[in-house]
């Protein structure tokens, strides 16, 4: 069992590193289910970026962040970990005191702002969370358009992972359409349902 999850890993890690050398605008959508494979695939996407040679912005809330702290201490040197920015995933999404895409975008550009004026090349890991099922879906697709639209337009790899769990038709459906990869347990795979938003700005 462990040696056919270990196998998997290599393949999945082997398949995303070629798509990051391939390409550097990557929008990833994450479904995951065990938080112990969340912070697996987390853990490995930042040391991978870091050997890279990538800043990393980790959008990421208080529960999970010390679990992934303190097993990148253990894989990365005190410089190493000094390139991993981390921001509270609350924080991050809630800045205005709702869900408000336009302000979430603009904390977004004040983050990488530092990297593009300095040429330092960056992915970012987004853990997209809100605070009750009542928050209306259709602003995380007005999110998720304008996100995907940035990718393209700053050239930069993100995952944007949701709990599983928490995902209703509806929102799936909006995310298929909304990231050109998914990752699934496992696997990375192509969206046949993503639809292109080149004309947004």
């Amino acid at each position: 069992m462990r040696e056919r999850e270990e196998r998997r890993d290599y393949v999945l890690k082997s398949k995303m590193n070629q798509l990051f050398a391939e390409q550097k605008s990557i929008h990833i959508l994450y479904s995951y289910d065990q938080q112990e494979n969340y912070i697996r695939q987390v853990v490995s996407y930042i040391q991978e970026g870091i050997f890279a040679g990538d800043c990393i912005l980790l959008i990421e809330n208080d529960r999970f962040y010390p679990f992934i702290h303190d097993h990148l201490k253990i894989l990365l040197t005190t410089d190493q970990m000094k390139m991993i920015h981390r921001i509270n995933n609350f924080d991050f999404y809630y800045s205005s005191g709702s869900y408000h895409p336009p302000a979430i975008l603009n904390y977004f550009n004040k983050s990488v702002q530092p990297y593009l004026e300095n040429r330092i090349s960056f992915r970012s890991w987004a853990h997209v969370e809100w605070s009750t099922m009542e928050d209306p879906l259709h602003l995380i697709e007005d999110f998720e358009k304008i996100v995907d639209s940035a990718v393209n337009k700053l050239s930069f790899p993100l995952i944007c992972a949701y709990k599983g769990e928490r995902m209703p038709e509806y929102l799936k459906t909006i995310l298929m359409e909304t990231h050109p990869y998914v990752l699934i347990e496992g696997d990375l795979i192509t969206s046949k349902q993503y639809r292109p938003l080149t004309d947004l700005e």
